[in-house]
């Protein structure tokens, strides 16, 4: 909203809710253009974040394939365990809490895929993008 006021950005498509102000309204945009090409710094890899280990995880739970709410380090962190994108992974509340502190052949846990560091951090910051967002995220 900001840019597209300052004229920094212009309106490509909208999502249709409309904010009022004391002499003008405006629809909110959902997609956005700049007017002018912004440099962001490269980054060798995303941001290790709960919405993006959700993301990254389709938010299900890594051990038995229900929906994830909690944040799992599968070696665990008190046993060395690494507070790393190959070391977390989406866990339900049930399977969190029965894994505990124990490694995974300890409780007969097998993890659905093996965690990795995704190479798209954008996409991921994005959490469940908006279906008209796809073809300008290609």
């Amino acid at each position: 909203m900001v840019l597209v006021l300052k004229d920094k950005a212009e309106v490509v498509q909208s999502n249709g809710q409309v904010f009022h102000a004391e002499r003008f309204q405006m629809e909110a945009p959902s997609i956005v253009r700049l007017r002018r090409f912004v440099r962001i710094p490269y980054r060798p890899r995303a941001p290790l974040t709960r919405r993006a280990v959700f993301a990254r995880d389709g938010w299900i739970c890594q051990y038995c394939g229900t929906p994830a709410e909690n944040l799992d380090h599968v070696i665990p962190r008190s046993r060395g365990g690494e507070h790393v994108w190959e070391n977390v992974v989406a866990a339900c509340r049930r399977c969190n809490a029965k894994k505990e502190n124990h490694l995974l052949t300890e409780v007969g846990f097998t993890l659905a895929r093996r965690p990795f560091a995704p190479s798209d951090g954008f996409r991921l910051s994005l959490g469940r993008p908006e279906p008209g967002w796809e073809l300008f995220l290609t």
